[in-house]
């Protein structure tokens, strides 16, 4: 692909460009600039043309993308105008369309400044149209692992750096156990003082005096983070899995995307058996990483010695494209799969699925409350959902979970918790009666016990109970309700018919208002649909517990294309 990355006019105006339906028309000479840039949308590139005059820009077209009609398209008739009326590229994504959105903004990055924002054709593999996969039964997996990491290293004030992985993995099956798709994912989370940028990162909670921050990432720390809630909620919300920080994650041999691409193109067609297997025969027993030729390591060179020439063949193919380890305190992969596969559930309605997508959507909680002694308690969610969808995106399966983890003060006995980093503290109620037996101060060891110890709201299950059954039979009854309805779909549902207040199913009766006037406008039929609702679950769909509903819409935008035809 030719790319211009300027063209600056004759100052004696003796030429003009004519325009062309992919060309703006240039301005006088000394006044204008056109500038083309590409950016990677759901479905392959998104080429874009942008015309400045000065710092002004003037107009922006889309010259080529292949998004969904009617879907990534609407970003497409929207996005522009937004950029050239905000003069800016920090504009709202189109609801329903934030990866085309994005698509386009990045383009225009790339074109007004391709140095901080490079093409991501340099470094993302091109498109291709998935394979056709027929089977007989699918069944549809989740899997969870959490990992704490010592590291890496320490500050220039010789504070130690801390982060935690969640690994989570979106898994189809066959019904011999045979992986037919997968999407893996991990939110890494550290403390401010590690210098990379683009890391999301966590002080601690309000209270425990901030964490040294290296705000510019120079490798010198600046100061300490605000002990404020603000700044509490402001780090929460800013978080993004690896995979939504994209292209700017670059390792070794590509982004962190490409690498775990291959990944999951080498183990699609095993089972979890196989890939436990693969990972055991043919990776560092040291570092999780697949073995290469010409390790200095003398473990490493005899155990890769001993392999085939043809098993030597597709290392060296893996490792042209992947090199990072599956199972070391960046994360543990394998067991995230091979979690998946434990918590499968048979698709038995399901018969065709054009793509399947995953997300994770992290949120602050002040409270529940307080303590006996007046502390307050805090707690992080971060909802997972995993959909799929058929050629007009609606959803055809989902599967939508929970991670809260909760601070030590909370009395909730299933409750996961995390009391901060090493050399923090909190108050804790070990028994779980109201009351605060001491006060925790972080360890080493103790930190990555917690974090391991960590489990969904589904793998807690009949443990965590609720006014109506279990958290996970009032989500199975959300899901049931959600499927034939696309991600734009949901959110209606969700604005039409849940309180604007706490986000609850509406329910005849209630005496606030707001929701009184809101259920009485609905017809009879809405009504009993929404009885038969709110009999099984009465849960709220985006409180501080947990936006539920953003989760959906976010695994819609990351999803990725299949073809599966279930027989």
């Amino acid at each position: 692909m030719k790319r211009i990355l300027s063209i600056v006019l004759c100052m004696l105006m003796i030429l003009s460009v004519a325009a062309c339906t992919k060309e703006t028309q240039a301005p006088p000479a000394g006044q204008a600039e056109t500038l083309t840039g590409v950016g990677k949308g759901f479905a392959g590139e998104v080429k874009v043309t942008v015309t400045k005059e000065g710092d002004k820009i003037t107009n922006v077209v889309v010259d080529s993308h292949t998004e969904t009609n009617g879907i990534g398209t609407k970003a497409v008739d929207e996005i522009p105008a937004k950029i050239i009326e905000a003069n800016s590229t920090d504009v709202e994504a189109v609801a329903g369309a934030t990866v085309t959105s994005e698509a386009i903004v990045y383009a225009v990055n790339n074109a007004l400044d391709p140095a901080k924002y490079p093409a991501p054709t340099a470094t993302t593999k091109e498109g291709k149209k998935p394979e056709s996969v027929v089977a007989a039964e699918v069944y549809q997996g989740f899997g969870f692992a959490s990992e704490g990491r010592l590291g890496p290293g320490k500050d220039d004030t010789d504070t130690p750096v801390f982060s935690f992985n969640d690994v989570f993995a979106h898994t189809l099956f066959d019904q011999e156990g045979r992986i037919l798709a997968m999407t893996v994912d991990v939110l890494e989370v550290a403390t401010p003082n590690y210098d990379g940028e683009g890391m999301p990162h966590f002080s601690g909670f309000p209270g425990q005096g901030g964490y040294n921050n290296d705000s510019n990432h120079d490798e010198k720390v600046d100061g300490k983070t605000e002990d404020t809630e603000d700044n509490f909620i402001a780090e929460i919300n800013s978080w993004l899995s690896k995979r939504d920080r994209g292209a700017s994650y670059v390792m070794g041999a590509g982004s962190w995307s490409e690498q775990m691409d291959k990944f999951e193109e080498t183990f699609v067609g095993m089972t979890v058996e196989e890939v436990e297997e693969w990972f055991k025969k043919y990776c560092s027993d040291l570092n999780g990483r697949p073995l290469k030729d010409g390790s200095d390591k003398p473990e490493d060179k005899a155990k890769y010695d001993a392999l085939t020439d043809e098993e030597k063949a597709m290392l060296a193919d893996v490792t042209s494209g992947a090199t990072m380890s599956l199972k070391d305190p960046h994360g543990d992969i394998v067991t995230a799969i091979k979690r998946s596969f434990e918590n499968r559930v048979p698709l038995e309605e399901v018969r065709e699925v054009a793509s399947m997508g995953t997300a994770v959507l992290p949120l602050h909680r002040l409270g529940p409350g307080k303590d006996d002694t007046g502390v307050s308690v805090y707690s992080i969610n971060k909802v997972f959902a995993n959909a799929l969808f058929d050629g007009q995106g609606k959803i055809v399966a989902l599967y939508v979970d929970q991670l809260e983890v909760a601070t030590p003060n909370y009395d909730g006995a299933s409750m996961p918790h995390f009391t901060g980093f090493p050399g923090q503290s909190y108050n804790n109620d070990e028994n779980h009666d109201e009351k605060v037996d001491g006060t925790i101060t972080v360890t080493d060891d103790s930190f990555l016990a917690e974090i391991q110890g960590w489990v969904t709201k589904r793998d807690r299950g009949e443990g965590y109970v609720m006014g109506t059954g279990t958290w996970e039979a009032q989500m199975d009854k959300f899901e049931e309700l959600f499927i034939g309805k696309t991600a734009d779909e949901v959110e209606e549902w969700f604005e039409k018919y849940c309180s604007d207040l706490n986000g609850r199913p509406l329910k005849d009766g209630s005496d606030k208002p707001e929701d009184k006037e809101k259920y009485d406008a609905l017809s009879d039929d809405e009504k009993a649909m929404l009885a038969d609702v709110t009999s099984a679950a009465t849960m709220s769909l985006n409180d501080g517990h947990g936006d539920l509903v953003g989760a959906i819409k976010k695994a819609f935008e990351n999803r990725v294309e299949i073809d599966l035809t279930v027989k």
